[in-house]
């Protein structure tokens, strides 16, 4: 399967991101770049919750840890 990876950043100097494909099937893939082999894979009804939780700040406690 070849997938086309998108980065979660703007900053081409950033030294390390996180990485997004989207799967003809639906699934949906994330990795780091430091770590490429690694990934993790979920459906796009979660990735789409997940974003939505980003977005109304449900992940905010997180911030600064």
């Amino acid at each position: 399967m070849s997938l086309t990876w998108h980065k979660a950043t703007d900053d081409p100097d950033a030294p390390e991101y996180i990485e997004v494909a989207f799967a003809d099937d639906g699934a949906v893939h994330l990795r780091t770049s430091t770590d490429p082999e690694n990934i993790v894979t979920t459906t796009r009804a979660k990735w789409d919750a997940f974003v939505l939780g980003v977005k109304a700040g449900e992940f905010d406690h997180f911030a600064g840890l």
